[in-house]
């Protein structure tokens, strides 16, 4: 069995969990740090202790998956707070370089965001004065994009003079030296690609936009990327919260010398051309850099395919999965759903190629309509793959990961633990329960979307209790040959917006699990 060290983005279930959940039952260990070393939301990890961590656990393993968000800062959201010097990221950033000299064989691959600047006004995940003036920070970055190049209308140019007269310089200045430091460690990070040091690298933009202070950061990115000729070995696309899984995918891929061609088939003819909610591009050159990431290339047919990836996307614009049922022609007329699941079907059944499904439609949460119809076909628990959660490219990167995986290792336990996980948070809580207990029970505790009692209190009870009816009336009826079972349920953030869920699958015939 071989030894994958895996330094993952933070200590929710999405980086801490998923990539450990799906190679379980492989030939392929994936070792993490323990959660006491992770930190928890806006408190950052203990960077020493991990570093001498990795130092250790390098000495025998095969490949490493290492976040360097984490490593430099603490994780995703201390990312995003720190007050460490440009010095400071760079004497960490050459700690990697410990890790070729420790294990010169080691497969070593890492992921860095760019950081993001999201256009609302919260402080959630962003430093304290973001709740007063995020959405001045972004406009004012987006404008002045727009002015550079010559494009800021009118009411622009009015908007932006408006937001420099209110917005303090002090809050641009500290917010914007904090993204040149991480500018600077994005482009650091590039070098140790160039000298053989890290393998492969992955840039996801989280909650990204094609104007403002993000997109500039990308530009600079690209273009130390290509002065340093890796176009080849750093790759730059939307993401955040997937990437473990997909550089997990990769690196199996490349011990097992595959390179798995995908046939992708869409929902709509217009969905290839969407650009979704929270990103910057459209969902057809997000769904090539996923499969390549993960190890993949696109094929062209069916035929030559090793897989099947089904899109189910919006016939034009992307609405929030909590919106769903609302009359819009982007989902009932411009898209053909049934055609979709007949074509899945086809290639399960006729075919008997692994077909994986990403479920795109909505931002935020799966399509209820589909996972209907995939029950219908009982089809839930005949797929490669699925996901539909938080943006497009979380899911696109999570259900490709699994499908390469799956296209190895078949229907495992534990392949189908994973799907059971996937259907019960992406499609009960995120789709249904998250905004059924956020309107219906918070209030009535005194409590809000950003603070519940815990980790698991009442809250916590209450969603899980949604969740099994969720399971009884949605996903399984009584001639289904599996069940689903929770077997824990937490607020791993004490908020609304994620779960943690652990689910596994039972077979009613054999009577295990």
């Amino acid at each position: 069995m071989k030894k994958i060290i895996y330094i993952p983005l933070d200590e929710r279930p999405c980086n801490y969990e998923f990539p450990v959940m799906l190679a379980a039952g492989t030939e392929y260990s994936v070792v993490r740090p323990d959660l006491s070393m992770m930190g928890l939301k806006k408190r950052p990890g203990d960077v020493e202790r991990l570093w001498a961590w990795l130092f250790e656990q390098a000495r025998d393993a095969d490949g490493a998956i290492i976040a360097l968000d984490t490593l430099l800062y603490g994780g995703i959201i201390p990312s995003r707070l720190h007050r460490i010097t440009a010095e400071q990221c760079n004497e960490r950033l050459e700690n990697v370089r410990e890790l070729k000299r420790i294990n010169p064989s080691l497969q070593l691959f890492a992921f860095q965001l760019v950081m993001r600047c999201p256009r609302y006004s919260s402080s959630d995940e962003e430093p304290d004065y973001y709740a007063n003036w995020g959405r001045e920070i972004f406009q004012r970055g987006y404008i002045r994009h727009r002015v550079e190049l010559g494009i800021a209308t009118e009411d622009e140019h009015r908007e932006l003079r408006q937001i420099e007269e209110a917005l303090p310089e002090e809050v641009w200045q500290e917010y914007t030296s904090r993204r040149a430091v991480n500018l600077e460690a994005n482009k650091r990070a590039i070098e140790l690609v160039k000298d053989r040091v890290v393998d492969f690298m992955v840039i996801p933009q989280d909650d990204s936009a094609p104007y403002g202070l993000t997109a500039l950061d990308q530009q600079e990115i690209r273009e130390r990327v290509k002065a340093c000729r890796q176009q080849f070995s750093v790759y730059m696309y939307p993401g955040a919260d997937e990437a473990g899984c997909t550089l997990l995918a990769r690196m199996i891929n490349r011990f097992e010398h595959r390179k798995p061609r995908v046939h992708v088939h869409f929902s709509s003819v217009q969905g290839p051309l969407i650009t979704p909610l929270y990103e910057d591009r459209v969902l057809y050159e997000s769904v090539k850099y996923h499969i390549m990431a993960a190890g993949g290339l696109m094929a062209s047919s069916l035929p030559e395919a090793d897989m099947a990836l089904c899109i189910n996307a919006p016939g034009d614009s992307m609405m929030e999965a909590v919106n769903q049922g609302q009359p819009h022609l982007s989902y009932q007329v411009s898209r053909n759903l049934v055609e979709l699941v007949e074509m899945a079907d086809d290639i399960v059944r006729r075919l008997g190629k692994p077909c994986v499904i990403a479920d795109t439609a909505y931002a935020n949460g799966a399509d209820l309509e589909l996972l209907q119809m995939l029950r219908d076909k009982k089809l839930l628990f005949e797929l490669a793959g699925y996901a539909g959660w938080n943006t497009t490219c979380n899911t696109l990167g999570t259900c490709i990961a699994q499908g390469m995986i799956y296209a190895i290792y078949g229907d495992t336990p534990q392949h189908r633990d994973f799907l059971s996980l996937r259907y019960v948070e992406d499609g009960g809580y995120c789709a249904l329960v998250r905004r059924e207990v956020s309107g219906r029970i918070l209030p009535g505790m005194g409590l809000d979307y950003f603070g519940v009692d815990g980790q698991r209190g009442r809250v916590a009870e209450q969603v899980r209790a949604e969740l099994n009816l969720f399971i009884e009336t949605c996903l399984l009826d009584g001639e289904d040959e599996y069940e689903i079972v929770i077997d824990d349920c937490y607020m791993p953030w004490s908020r609304m917006f994620e779960v943690g869920l652990k689910t596994h699958v039972r077979n009613k015939k054999k009577g295990n699990g």
